[in-house]
């Protein structure tokens, strides 16, 4: 069944599918293995969360650039270029850790350049889906990708990726570098595509077209500032979601790991729900019953003590996320010109990375001041803001159809 449904997606999909499989793999062994690592050089708090900032530190400063460069040059090549980098970087560090010459340094410049390659690689991906997947297949191609990173870097490689380091603690970056020679290979087997002429301007004036072309369209500027604001408050929120658990439902170390797997759980489910939940309900009330369950989330965490209900929640707010995800990347790739996809989505990813960011810095501060459940009530509060206020703006989805198959 999957099998025929990648063929009337194409050889091409198949290829950047199978592609996004492996590397999600490795990606997602490297995710667990990297703080592993960190703690393994140094003691230091600070250190180690620095690990983690310097990848976001590199999302909101190459979002914008990334989908500029999404629209001037060849994506295909692009992407080859740039998971060609990531494994010449991974294989770097996995001879470094094995040599015992690894250093805090070498690892912060490391995960800073994968994230500034993800945030272009991952832009350029998005924006070549609709010059290879035919229009009315586009959601069902989302949801399959979304749901092979649930399945990839959330249920696999994060088991492997600790059973790795445990073996070898160079080992999971080998596999990862190995991963992105794969889907380099991959990739550069896809046909070249006939490109729209694109623009050849200064670096600002192409981001700038890029903002002015999603400010005036007023369904998908509000999407992007919901999802933004969205991530301030989820991330403040789960910023200290380990002393919730612990502190609020009573959980263990164990406990808080099966919880986080909810989240799993719900995404995966979410792709395959998305287009029949399209097509019960419509497009437009899907996505503000989204930013409803978002309110209900925060507002039930905040409230509860009882793991299984959190876990409940959980997972439907999982659900949602991917059901989201796939209705909002579809809605943009058929709505934005071939030659503006790259920057219209680097500005989306932007607001949601910025967003992401603040977040983090706000949930510990909020917590520390107001106690452990004060950023859920303030989430909760927040958006059901979002909900009146793109209430109307939603309702131009109403005629945009994009479920799949």
């Amino acid at each position: 069944m999957r099998t025929r449904a990648s063929a009337r997606l194409g050889a091409d999909f198949t290829r950047l599918w199978t592609a996004s499989a492996v590397s999600n793999v490795g990606d997602g062994v490297t995710v667990v293995a990297g703080p592993l690592l960190v703690a393994s050089l140094t003691r230091d708090p600070v250190l180690v969360a620095g690990a983690a900032f310097v990848q976001s530190l590199s999302w909101l400063l190459f979002s914008l650039v990334g989908g500029v460069l999404a629209d001037r040059l060849d994506r295909r090549r692009l992407i080859v270029v740039i998971d060609v980098v990531r494994a010449a970087a991974l294989a770097g560090l996995c001879a470094a850790v094995a040599t015992g010459t690894v250093g805090i340094l070498l690892v912060y410049a490391v995960f800073f350049l994968l994230g500034a390659c993800e945030t272009i690689a991952d832009t350029a991906a998005v924006a070549r889906l609709p010059a290879i997947v035919a229009p009315g297949s586009l959601a069902a191609a989302n949801a399959r990708l979304m749901a092979t990173f649930t399945v990839g870097n959330q249920f696999v490689a994060k088991p492997l990726g600790a059973w790795l380091f445990a073996g070898a603690a160079a080992l999971p970056f080998g596999v990862d570098a190995v991963s992105f020679v794969a889907a380099s290979v991959l990739v550069a087997g896809m046909r070249s595509v006939p490109a729209e002429p694109r623009s050849r301007g200064t670096l600002r004036g192409d981001i700038a077209e890029g903002v002015r072309w999603l400010w005036s369209r007023r369904l998908l500027r509000c999407l992007a500032l919901s999802m933004g604001i969205a991530n301030v408050a989820f991330c403040g929120a789960f910023a200290v979601f380990v002393l919730y658990a612990r502190e609020r439902l009573g959980l263990s170390g164990v406990g808080y790991g099966l919880l986080l797997t909810t989240f799993a759980v719900g995404g995966l489910t979410g792709t395959f729900v998305a287009g029949r939940l399209q097509r019960w309900f419509g497009t437009t009330s899907v996505l503000r019953a989204g930013l409803f369950v978002e309110a209900l989330t925060h507002l039930t965490l905040a409230v509860t003590r009882k793991p299984w209900l959190a876990a409940a929640i959980l997972v439907v707010f999982g659900v949602h996320t991917m059901v989201w995800g796939v209705i909002v990347t579809t809605l943009r790739q058929r709505a934005v010109p071939d030659r503006l996809l790259g920057r219209v989505a680097g500005v989306q990813t932007l607001l949601e990375a910025g967003g992401a960011t603040l977040g983090l810095l706000l949930g510990g501060v909020l917590a520390q001041s107001l106690g452990v459940t004060a950023p859920y009530w303030i989430a909760c509060a927040a958006m059901l803001s979002v909900a009146a206020a793109a209430w109307g703006p939603l309702g131009e989805a109403s005629g945009r159809v994009v479920h799949g198959e």
